[in-house]
């Protein structure tokens, strides 16, 4: 492995062009010259149709819906780069899926947070940039450096413009025990209380409220989660919110999985908005009035820059 390559060449599969071309654009570059396409058996290939030899390859992929697509166009893109004597690869993750397959929760259950790791580092990945894991612990699954950016830095100045001046009427509210330092770090950046929602999940996908932890009374209540999937958990802690006398409900998320009834649930919520980061491209029919979305192209511009030059990834959100 080389340490460091000569030039950035920035190249995108399928999972979110418009994220990369962006990136890209900040950077002062031309999106790669890459093509990845899928035979008629199904199977996916890939052609790039300029030289990475000794290169600073940054590939671009979200491994969102569909997921196991997704995951072998990085997988094929990043073999294609090593065999073409890339300098130096870094597998671009806004969005890393399976992540919430972290550990064993029962009897013979995969841990396929670990499996995608090895299979990226395998494939001939030097390092990995991604955004908000659902469990930072997941950095410790790969073998090589991570570097881990926040959602949280690019939610909170939104919501700290937007309630300018009503700063005494904002709580912060963290939807299970789980997102409290996400919750608390968000309520630090706005300088408000946090309230944190109590509670129980019967299956997979199925959510049950049971308490609000805080003074949540005729206050305006923002939602802070790392990810929003099919929006029971969000939309259950948003009624139960409400109940119980919140004056309005905002919600903010770095993911926008959007799967199944999640778009009907939000439109249907008591819900005012919801913020989410551009992680995951969005068709136009998840796009909806209630759902305000904001860029993160700068900030993963920013974090290359830094893998290129060498320099601190920390000094990114002072």
């Amino acid at each position: 492995m080389i340490t460091h390559g000569k030039n950035i060449k920035v190249f995108s599969a399928n999972a979110n062009i418009s994220l990369a071309k962006a990136i890209a654009k900040d950077l002062g570059v031309e999106l790669g010259d890459a093509q990845v396409l899928n035979f008629s058996d199904g199977e996916i290939g890939v052609n790039i149709n300029e030289t990475v030899r000794g290169q600073d390859v940054f590939i671009v992929q979200s491994t969102s819906y569909p997921v196991n697509d997704h995951l072998m166009e990085l997988l094929i893109l990043i073999d294609a780069c090593k065999r073409a004597s890339a300098g130096r690869i870094t597998a671009v993750m806004p969005y890393y899926g399976y992540a919430r397959q972290d550990r064993k929760a029962k009897a013979r259950d995969p841990i396929s947070a670990k499996l995608v790791a090895d299979l990226i580092a395998k494939a001939g990945a030097d390092r990995v940039l991604t955004m908000d894991l659902h469990a930072p612990q997941i950095q410790g699954f790969f073998d090589i450096p991570v570097d881990h950016l926040l959602g949280v830095p690019l939610l909170a100045p939104y919501f700290n413009d937007k309630f300018k001046g009503k700063k005494d009427d904002v709580v912060v509210v963290s939807p299970d025990l789980g997102s409290v330092t996400r919750a608390r770090n968000f309520a630090t950046r706005i300088d408000a209380p946090i309230a944190i929602v109590d509670k129980r999940r019967p299956k997979a996908n199925v959510c049950e409220v049971m308490n609000i932890i805080g003074d949540i009374k005729d206050k305006t209540c923002i939602i802070v989660d790392d990810m929003v999937d099919t929006a029971g958990t969000l939309c259950n802690g948003a009624k139960a919110l409400k109940e119980r006398g919140a004056k309005e409900v905002y919600a903010c998320a770095t993911h926008g999985v959007l799967s199944g009834p999640a778009i009907e649930r939000i439109q249907n919520s008591v819900i005012d908005e919801l913020v989410l980061l551009d992680t995951i491209a969005q068709p136009e029919e998840k796009k909806i009035d209630k759902i305000k979305i904001l860029n993160v192209d700068e900030v993963f511009a920013e974090a290359i820059k830094r893998i290129y030059d060498d320099a601190s990834m920390s000094e990114i959100f002072k």
